[in-house]
């Protein structure tokens, strides 16, 4: 009933529609789409399963097509520097990266950044930043909420993978981690405390997305952006130590 008045339809044919005893339009199907906030590519999905064209263009990040989000991407990241940011695709492989994001894995093996350098795999593998990072069991939990949580909402096999393959490490199968793998609030500000260099880093992290996207990659496009926790942080990063 809540979806039927939000969209402007009775509830008898919203029922009708649900149970396929009537054709949706393709207005309708945009209409719900948007009132449960289905992601673009799914909304694609939907489309085609009832038989419409898709409606929303994928471009590459690269394509000359969309040139100033990429610039303005690389610029944001640009001006973040010297702290950490980078750009994320829907399964949290890195698009794009600052210098300070690109220092922080410097010492990372190459098995670990190709073909992609993904996020959780990077973090959680125990040749990757987990090695270096103070409250692993902090910061894992939350990597693992949040991997969990793209699981149950995209149903798509390769995070599903991912999952199967990060869980398995020995350094996260040694964790009680299941307060954190159910789709959860998570505390209100874990920082990521790494020992770098010599020093020690405590960061934050924002998630940042494109308002009004109407093209699939922008959609699922995310940009993270790391904060300095504490004053030590802060000016170990702008001295340029990392």
């Amino acid at each position: 009933m809540d979806l039927a008045i939000e969209a402007g339809v009775s509830t008898r044919h919203l029922s009708f529609v649900e149970t396929g005893r009537a054709k949706p339009s393709r207005e309708l199907l945009l209409t719900l789409a948007r009132h449960l906030e289905v992601p673009l590519r799914d909304r694609n999905a939907l489309l085609l399963a009832a038989g419409y064209a898709p409606r929303y263009t994928e471009t590459a990040i690269d394509d000359p097509a969309i040139p100033h989000v990429r610039a303005s991407l690389e610029r944001l990241l640009a001006t973040h520097d010297p702290y950490p940011g980078v750009v994320l695709d829907r399964r949290w492989n890195i698009v794009l990266a600052n210098r300070a994001a690109s220092a922080l894995v410097s010492g990372v093996p190459a098995h670990l950044l190709t073909p992609a350098m993904n996020i959780f795999r990077l973090s959680l593998h125990p040749d990757g930043l987990a090695a270096m990072t103070l409250n692993f069991g902090e910061w894992a939990g939350y990597l693992l909420a949040q991997l969990r949580r793209l699981v149950v909402m995209s149903d798509d096999a390769e995070l599903t993978a991912l999952e199967v393959e990060v869980l398995a490490y020995p350094n996260v199968a040694a964790l009680d981690v299941s307060p954190w793998t159910t789709v959860e609030e998570t505390p209100l500000l874990i920082p990521c405390r790494l020992a770098f260099g010599g020093v020690e880093l405590s960061l934050f992290t924002t998630l940042t997305t494109f308002g009004t996207p109407r093209d699939i990659t922008l959609d699922e496009l995310a940009v993270e952006l790391f904060f300095p926790a504490d004053d030590t942080t802060e000016a170990i990063l702008r001295s340029g130590a990392t």
